[in-house]
């Protein structure tokens, strides 16, 4: 058995069907049931069971499919780690990103660009529960989420904690005794509209426990997982939402005020992270210590 018929496994695995399989790897019907019946025989067990037109995989094919995915994965590791020995830093950087720490990302790439002209990025945009699914499946390297993490096999860069602000529209009289803070309970009647992840817990309960720890209860009318689609909404005077400070400044959106929460000590925590287990590109560790110039004041390092 050979890499070359792990990867038809696992396509024909995925697509259930053998001509479906056969069209994802670009190669003729018969061959690949050639392959699956040597793989079976070499093994002495069936990996497929036919539900009508539909292939189903055994105990048997399940365990290797997993093991499959795991060997393919190192291999590629391998590939790019002996390559990277005589080359230098090179894209492209797989990368991920909270919206609401999007500002801590944009600042970095800005610096990393100059110095590393030759670089390309892929980005993908999603809550920190995706984004840490994305690491564990090998579909990015590195991330900017917002904590809570929910895996143990993530290694963490921590950046600068910041404040929450409450933005709401510039139609809005909402006043304060203070030019900068206003208090829970001037908040209690407004109509907020707040961050919520997909799944699992983060900004959303950290802010609606903090309102009732003030004696306050939130008048939640929306929860949604976009802090861009939300700033948008308070622009056109739906409501107000609670996000970090730096969102603000990372979707400058028109029509909007803010201003910070006054007697609390809830921070937003945002971290880089990273899976501690796997081979990073010489690219990926320069970006990480891009991160800790850009926000520690680090001096800089070149990787060789």
């Amino acid at each position: 058995m050979d890499l070359r018929q792990l990867r038809y496994f696992r396509a024909v695995a995925e697509e259930k069907q053998i001509t479906k399989a056969a069209n994802k790897l670009h190669m003729a019907q018969p061959p690949l049931s050639k392959q699956m019946k040597l793989m079976e025989e070499e093994l002495n067990v069936r990996l497929f069971d036919r539900q009508g037109r539909v292939l189903e995989l055994t105990k048997a094919g399940e365990i290797l499919y997993q093991k499959a995915g795991h060997i393919l994965s190192d291999f590629e590791d391998v590939l790019v780690e002996v390559r990277e020995t005589s080359e230098g830093i090179r894209g492209p950087i797989n990368i991920g990103a909270n919206k609401s720490c999007f500002s801590f990302l944009s600042a970095t790439l800005n610096r990393f660009q100059v110095n590393h002209p030759n670089v390309c990025y892929q980005l993908r945009e999603g809550d920190t529960y995706l984004l840490e699914e994305c690491i564990r499946n090998r579909e990015i390297e590195l991330a900017v989420v917002r904590k809570p993490l929910y895996s143990e096999e993530i290694d963490t860069l921590p950046l600068p904690s910041e404040p929450y602000v409450l933005v709401y529209p510039n139609t809005w009289e909402l006043t304060s005794d203070d030019d900068e803070h206003i208090k829970f309970a001037q908040l209690k009647d407004i109509p907020l509209m707040l961050l919520h992840r997909i799944k699992g817990t983060g900004q959303f309960e950290l802010i609606v426990e903090e309102f009732r720890a003030q004696g306050v209860e939130p008048n939640v009318i929306c929860e949604c997982p976009d802090a861009a689609m939300l700033l948008s909404l308070v622009s056109s005077g739906m409501g107000a939402t609670i996000v970090p400070e730096s969102t603000l400044s990372a979707f400058p959106f028109q029509h909007l005020k803010s201003y910070k929460l006054a007697n609390t000590n809830i921070t937003a925590k945002s971290v880089v992270i990273w899976h501690k287990d796997r081979y990073l590109t010489k690219a990926s560790h320069q970006l990480i210590q891009t991160f800790k110039e850009q926000f520690f004041h680090e001096q800089p390092k070149i990787l060789l």
